[in-house]
């Protein structure tokens, strides 16, 4: 099993998050130029200006938020507004289908739990990779787990 990823692994959206990331700077920097250099803006205008930049910002930030935090215990899904802590045995099935927008993690409970910080946008192949390799994980934990219910 040399092709397992070694512990602590983090699953991201590396290209998708550099955008993100840029186009908050980017924004950020163009807003309060335009508000700084429009002479006729008040104080109070030039102020909203900026907080609206920050507000886009806030909102690009949490899109670049998501990731898969792989450990030894196991699995912490960190996606837009939640976080959420599995143990491995509670991961019974890894998947990417063709189509779909992010990995899926099915759980001993019988849900399902979106993980974004594995998407194909951007990077497809990046994506593919990480999810064989979350999968990889999985399945060698489960393995590795004598107490862990099979089947």
């Amino acid at each position: 099993m040399s092709d397992l990823p070694t512990l602590p692994v983090t699953f991201r959206p590396g290209s998708t998050r550099a955008v993100l990331l840029s186009a908050a700077v980017a924004i950020l920097v163009v807003i309060t130029a335009v508000a700084m250099l429009l002479k006729q803006l008040s104080p109070a205008e030039r102020l909203s200006f900026i907080a609206t930049a920050l507000l886009l910002d806030a909102v690009l930030l949490l899109l670049a938020r998501p990731k898969v935090v792989a450990d030894e215990s196991g699995v912490t899904v960190v996606n837009l507004t939640n976080k959420r802590r599995l143990e491995w045995a509670e991961i019974l099935q890894v998947t990417l289908r063709p189509g779909d927008p992010w990995v899926f993690l099915n759980l001993s409970d019988g849900t399902s739990l979106p993980a974004l910080g594995i998407q194909p946008g951007i990077a497809r192949q990046r994506a593919i990779a990480d999810a064989r390799a979350l999968r990889a994980l999985a399945e060698a934990r489960s393995i590795a787990d004598p107490e862990r219910p099979q089947g």
